[in-house]
């Protein structure tokens, strides 16, 4: 099982801890239910992104897309999925990272083409917003239509306005001239009325996989939405590739040489366990995880447990290497999930009780070796440890199968900022006293790196090195809120806008919050942004 989708475990909704980014699937399935398969793709990617949902879906003559704030299961029913109609359909879920966490920025986005319509989801982050914004406005002007125009404030919205083209261009050939200009991370799953594509940045940098239906294709971000929906695993889409699939078969183009920077945080937490990334299982990873840190971290004690769920496979891991008796310490609730109550004082400071509960006959009386995937700002290894020594352990022994956090991520992840994460500002003692543990260790970030069988050069550890594969802009042209507030905008020259009566336009007149929205553009509808 994986947990919740928050490093914090969704303890505490004022304590707010690194988020996992976003979840995308995309099916072309003619005579299909494609709205039902993209629902139940999206419930098994739930983990990567729990603030909005929404769907798209298309007939072959026109675009529908439904969306809000929540949950999948929140923002979805039967009666929802009956309206959402065709043989192609784009699904998403979202943690915000670029752009905050309102009904106008859920995904897909919706926006119009030369010759069409297109839906897009997005997982990742990109770090050239700033030059893309500048880019739509010296290509299109002031924005009256549209997703930027309703309040979307997502890179997202970008690349939607900017996959408009240029009159008598395919989104395909549009999409083919823009993806080598977009750089950061991404992941895309999008669609107009008859295609589904799918194209994943030169350093891979977020995992996308391509599955076969016996009557279609499906593209996600992890395998298990494929087994989830029939589909069987037929390979990664490359880094730098484009994929196409329509009634006449899958093509696929390279757009960029591949640049492998997986993230590694992937292995040690995002996906799933039953992922397998570059070919290694998530689950083998972890466990070698925590045979390393065993090996590197040994100490005397009685019992190894896990937080769960995220701890789990590495506790599983560090037992087997110690012959330390694994032991289930904690007992998880699994009915509480998130929620959008806001605890009074009284329940903030039961905190981590509201979820985890002590088993005292596993703790009582011995030393206890407790295993968990990272350490952020520390509030939550410091209730466990209160917990534990509360019922009885004797000593708690904190390993961590991650190294310190020390660094922001520009690259799909939500996490603290710089000065928020603990082991930015101190040292591995400092951090132990702080949580109250008799000792802590993390494992090294060779011990780490070599559990995952991957190249450390194919591999982002800009998290725990602060070494970005990939450049990343000027300090005022990032960051999570940078498309709402102003971005400085060079003078438009005559040369540097098309023609008015030239530019495609873009769907305009959302209905509102958890409302379906149809584009069937004609010629007439396609008015500027």
């Amino acid at each position: 099982m994986h947990g919740d989708g928050l490093l914090n475990h969704d303890l505490d909704p004022h304590e707010k801890g690194p988020q996992d980014e976003c979840g995308v699937f995309g099916v072309w399935a003619p005579g299909e239910e494609v709205s039902k398969l993209a629902y139940y793709g999206l419930y098994a990617l739930q983990h990567r992104g729990q603030e909005s949902a929404g769907i798209a879906t298309s007939d072959g003559k026109r675009i529908s897309v439904y969306k809000d704030l929540g949950l999948v299961s929140q923002v979805f029913d039967e009666s929802t999925l009956n309206t959402l109609t065709g043989h192609i359909a784009v699904g998403h879920c979202r943690y915000s990272t670029t752009g905050g966490n309102n009904w106008e920025n859920a995904q897909p986005t919706l926006g119009a083409t030369a010759d069409g319509t297109v839906a897009l989801g997005h997982n990742g982050n990109l770090v050239n917003s700033a030059e893309l914004f500048r880019l739509v406005q010296s290509r299109y002007g002031k924005q009256t239509r549209g997703e930027i125009a309703q309040g979307n404030t997502t890179d997202t919205a970008l690349v939607t306005a900017l996959l408009q083209g240029r009159p008598g261009s395919t989104l395909e050939q549009t999409a083919t001239e823009l993806l080598p200009m977009i750089r950061g991370a991404f992941s895309f799953v999008f669609m107009n009325e008859h295609t589904l594509y799918a194209a994943r940045d030169p350093q891979g940098v977020r995992p996308l996989v391509l599955g076969r239906l016996e009557r279609g294709w499906v593209v996600a971000s992890e395998q298990s939405a494929l087994a989830t929906v029939g589909a069987s695993f037929i390979r990664e889409v490359a880094p730098g590739e484009l994929i196409a699939i329509d009634e006449e078969g899958i093509r696929s183009t390279r757009f960029a040489e591949s640049k492998p920077a997986h993230c590694v945080f992937e292995y040690v937490y995002l996906a799933r366990p039953d992922a397998a990334i570059a070919g290694r299982s998530v689950y083998e990873s972890r466990g070698a995880m925590g045979r390393a840190l065993a090996r590197e971290n040994p100490v005397e004690a009685d019992v190894v447990i896990p937080v769960p769920e995220s701890g789990t496979p590495a506790a599983v891991g560090y037992a087997e290497e110690s012959g330390i008796p694994f032991g289930q310490g904690f007992v998880k609730n699994s009915y509480v999930g998130r929620t959008f109550i806001q605890p009074s004082q009284t329940l903030r400071q039961l905190g981590i009780r509201l979820k985890l509960n002590v088993q005292p006959s596993v703790v009582a009386g011995k030393r206890v070796v407790v295993v968990d995937d990272s350490i952020v700002r520390g509030n939550t290894q410091r209730a466990v440890v209160r917990m534990l020594k509360e019922a009885g352990a004797a000593e708690v022994h904190v390993r961590i199968s991650s190294p310190p956090i020390k660094w922001p991520c520009f690259y799909g992840i939500d996490f603290a900022s710089r000065a928020e994460l603990i082991a930015n500002g101190a040292g591995v003692a400092e951090i132990a006293a702080s949580i109250g543990a008799d000792s802590l260790e993390y494992i090294s970030a060779e011990g780490m790196v070599e559990a995952t069988h991957q190249p450390r050069t194919s591999l982002c550890t800009a998290c725990f090195t602060g070494e970005y594969p990939i450049p990343l802009p000027s300090e005022d042209e990032r960051g999570k809120d940078l498309l709402e507030k102003p971005v400085a905008v060079p003078a438009l020259t005559p040369d540097s806008t098309l023609d008015p009566d030239e530019r495609p336009g873009a769907v305009g007149g959302d209905p509102g919050p958890g409302s379906s929205l149809e584009a069937l553009l004609t010629e007439t509808d396609r008015t500027p942004l």
